[in-house]
């Protein structure tokens, strides 16, 4: 499937994410670069042409991974954290992230036009989290829609596995549920829609969406400059598995790959 290097969703996103690191470096120039880790590049993400897919489509991403000073982390993985709470073992704070949505291209030729194309939305909530040791902690977090009325809370555990060499790697596992609204958002099937199609309407409540397991990876090419790969495999869960559209024209199992070449700072 060809690169979309034209959506204006990435481009927004891409000006975004570096509006936030560009502002945050300007911040903190009088910090110590002992402060600092930030990783900026460009990858690939392979993904889901839509939450519950069995097609896959290939979507430019820029890449960020950057420890900031005043305790802020803005990840393309994992979304922005601001830490209130820095005591001991306990992290939390504002969390934010931003949502894929769907264009009637990713849905097909036999959905779209009838299944609705959603547009791209950034949620913002809370989060907590305990870090156990160095290597291992467990937290989550709670947010909603901007704009909209979906919400969604993540439960997660993050482990650093030992280095190999200049090799460092991660894993990662995490549970997701969704509200009513979210849930029909991204599964339901109206009356309208589900005569088109010939399958069974659906409207999914509240409850579980998902789990799901993500290997992250970084090899230094030289001093500054390295490769980033992400693996996340999610198995859909409940209402959203048992959606007659997952069912019939998807599948619950969902891989999503990142391959990023990135420079460090």
């Amino acid at each position: 499937m060809p690169l979309r290097f034209t959506a204006p969703a990435m481009l927004r996103t891409a000006a975004l994410l570096c509006a936030c690191v560009l502002s945050s470096i300007a911040r903190a120039d009088d910090a110590s670069t002992d402060e600092r880790n930030i990783i900026l590049g460009a990858g690939v993400q392979r993904m889901p042409g839509w939450i519950g897919s069995k097609d896959h489509r290939n979507q430019p991403v820029p890449y960020i991974d950057a420890e900031l000073p005043w305790h802020i982390t803005l990840s393309t993985l994992d979304g922005l954290t601001v830490d209130v709470i820095h005591s001991g073992p306990w992290r939390g704070g504002f969390y934010g992230n931003y949502l894929w949505g769907r264009e009637r291209s990713d849905l097909g030729p036999r959905l779209g036009g009838i299944v609705d194309s959603l547009s791209p939305r950034l949620n913002a909530g809370g989060y907590l989290e305990y870090q156990a040791t160095k290597a291992f902690s467990v937290g989550g977090n709670l947010a909603h829609d901007t704009q909209g009325a979906g919400a969604y809370l993540n439960l997660y555990a993050d482990c650093d596995l030992p280095a190999i060499g200049y090799f460092n790697h991660s894993v990662q596992l995490q549970w997701q549920a969704m509200n009513g609204p979210a849930m029909r958002r991204f599964f339901g099937v109206t009356p309208e829609q589900a005569t088109q199609l010939g399958i069974t309407p659906w409207s999914p409540g509240a409850g579980s969406q998902q789990i799901s397991f993500e290997y992250d990876a970084y090899m230094p090419t030289s001093e500054h400059t390295g490769v980033a790969v992400a693996i996340n495999y999610a198995r859909l869960l409940g209402d959203s598995a048992d959606s007659t559209l997952v069912r019939r024209f998807g599948s619950a199992n969902q891989l999503t790959t990142t391959l990023a070449f990135v420079y460090r700072f």
